[in-house]
């Protein structure tokens, strides 16, 4: 297959993801919540039209233009995640994008949407038969991309030391908020910090406040999304965080189905997020900086913070926003 050809395929994959029927949606949303309960319909379809946006012509080449595509043929071995619905399709686009074979080692808490993506890859191009292959075991391979948590990262890099190789570790994201800032104007935060209910490495797991912050207005705009609670895992972790907090008499808020905390470090449980307020905005970029190895997505109002993107914009990463900041496809072409 040429460059070219492979991109018209993943530009038809992206139609064919964007006009899927309901018979169809029903479907894979009753297989990815049997692998995991957190992937709900709503959860599944967000990730689905994420996809489908950026696998368009226009987007598809120019990203590609970036870089010097060669039509080598290396196998690249790749450990998927399964915290949030296809968090591994990226590294598959990557890895056939640049005419390399995957070897795909799939998450079993994400299998079933991940295969539905694959066989729908082959049946536009035949060609990609040979190029995606499902493995439990990563042999005879030439170099390894894999994501897991940090411990599983000291694993991946005692197994695949021997190979040239992305190892990804934990990351999360965090807010700015300014202290003129009305609920209007906090709501699309919510989309940040609630989607996919926490789980992934772009969600918010932290704000920096301004010292005496008051907390009133950023509640009433969490109030739009009260309907977490109704999904159970989220309301027993809510439950749980709660009673811990209380009997050890740590100082939290609480509004009935989010708890925020103050604290220093920066990945919070499902249903809690910390906080830490600052003094000034030199004081703030030293604290951002600081954690800058641990923060995958920063958000602030409009986009106000240096390097940030705009409140409800961290779930809807651009194709060239690489995973801890390491150039995928730098590393495959290179």
């Amino acid at each position: 297959m040429t460059i070219n050809e492979r991109i018209e395929a993943f530009v038809a994959l992206g139609d064919h993801l964007s006009k899927l029927n309901a018979e169809t949606r029903k479907e894979l949303h009753l297989k990815a919540a049997s692998e995991n309960p957190w992937f709900t319909p709503a959860n599944v379809d967000a990730a689905i039209n994420g996809i489908a946006h950026f696998l368009k012509s226009e987007s598809l080449n120019s990203w590609v233009s970036q870089y010097e595509i060669k039509d080598q043929n290396k196998v690249i071995g790749v450990v998927m995640a399964g915290n949030i619905p296809l968090v591994g399709f990226h590294d598959m686009l990557c890895v056939l994008i640049s005419g390399n074979t995957l070897k795909v080692k799939l998450s079993s808490k994400d299998s079933a949407l991940m295969q539905y993506v694959m066989d729908q890859l082959k049946s536009i191009n035949k060609a990609f038969e040979d190029k995606l292959v499902k493995a439990e075991q990563l042999k005879e391979i030439d170099a390894i991309i894999a994501t897991g948590s940090d411990n599983s990262s000291r694993y991946f890099d005692y197994y695949f030391s021997k190979y040239p190789h992305i190892i990804r570790k934990n990351r999360t994201s965090v807010a700015v908020i300014d202290k003129d800032l009305e609920n209007k104007d906090l709501v699309p935060l919510g989309h940040d910090i609630f989607q996919y209910y926490g789980l992934g490495c772009r969600n918010v797991s932290k704000l920096f406040v301004p010292e005496g912050y008051d907390f009133h207005p950023f509640y009433q705009a969490m109030d739009n999304f009260d309907e977490v609670k109704q999904h159970h895992k989220y309301n027993n972790n809510y439950d749980y965080n709660k009673s811990i907090y209380l009997v050890n008499r740590q100082k939290h808020l609480d509004n009935g189905f989010l708890i925020m905390k103050p604290d220093e470090a920066l990945v919070s449980p499902i249903s809690v997020l910390f906080y830490e307020e600052y003094a000034n905005q030199e004081e703030l970029k030293k604290k951002i900086e600081s954690a800058s190895e641990k923060i995958q997505c920063i958000v602030s109002y409009q986009g106000n913070y240096e390097g940030s993107q705009p409140f409800g914009q961290a779930q809807l990463p651009q194709i060239d926003d690489y995973a801890d900041g390491v150039d995928t496809m730098k590393f495959l072409t290179s």
